[in-house]
């Protein structure tokens, strides 16, 4: 059974871990440098803030998803999860938080647009760098119900 909750501070190193697992299992495209320099913002970032979990039975986390108002800017899912709706179930509830709910997703990653398209996410645009000015296009997403 899952369950979504909002995360503890001494959680932040679970999440980092999950964002590892995901990211070397689906962002085969980024150079290795970007690589560690992503890696580095995130391990200073995610500690920080405030994430809905999805966790098992134990109360371990599987995943994570961050919402800055009304666009999530990150889902996680440790790849040992994967498959089994947890990546769903947070975005469900995102969605019942903030109906008109916005993402951006990595243009390399075709299985994440092809997740949120099945989710019911359009595409709002597209913009040639990340928002940390790196060359990764990027596919924006709106939820429209």
């Amino acid at each position: 059974m899952i369950n979504i909750r909002t995360s503890r501070p001494d959680e932040g190193q679970r999440a980092v871990e999950i964002w590892r697992r995901a990211v070397d299992a689906t962002h085969g495209f980024l150079s290795k440098e970007d690589r560690r320099a992503i890696d580095e913002m995130v391990c200073d970032f995610l500690p920080q803030v405030s994430l809905w979990l999805a966790v098992d039975g134990n109360d371990y986390p599987l995943a994570f998803m961050y919402i800055d108002k009304e666009h999530m800017e990150a889902l996680f899912v440790d790849p040992a999860y994967r498959g089994m709706g947890i990546g769903a179930a947070l975005v469900s509830h995102g969605l019942s938080l903030h109906p008109g709910m916005t993402t951006d997703v990595n243009e390399q990653n075709v299985q994440a647009i092809g997740f949120y398209e099945k989710m019911g996410f359009s595409r709002t645009g597209r913009s040639s760098l990340d928002g940390q000015g790196r060359a990764y296009p990027v596919i924006h997403l709106k939820y429209i119900a």
